[in-house]
């Protein structure tokens, strides 16, 4: 099984958001979102979206929101 699993990482490199789902389509629509609403001043301090999958629901973040489709 596939999850895709979208990732919001701040300048430290600490998970800031995180989003997993099984849906590839809604994960990279989610991808697309996060990466076009982080801003200029954001980009330059070292924000950004990490999108990639992963085999089991154990893998994904703890603190992420866990969608079912």
């Amino acid at each position: 099984m596939t999850i895709w699993v979208n990732e919001q990482i701040d300048p430290c490199g600490l998970i800031y958001s995180c989003i997993a789902c099984r849906d590839e389509q809604a994960a990279q629509d989610c991808h697309q979102t996060w990466t076009k609403n982080l801003t200029e001043e954001q980009k330059q301090q070292g924000w950004i979206t990490r999108l990639r999958t992963v085999e089991s629901w154990d893998e994904v973040p703890v603190n992420a929101l866990k969608l079912s489709y």
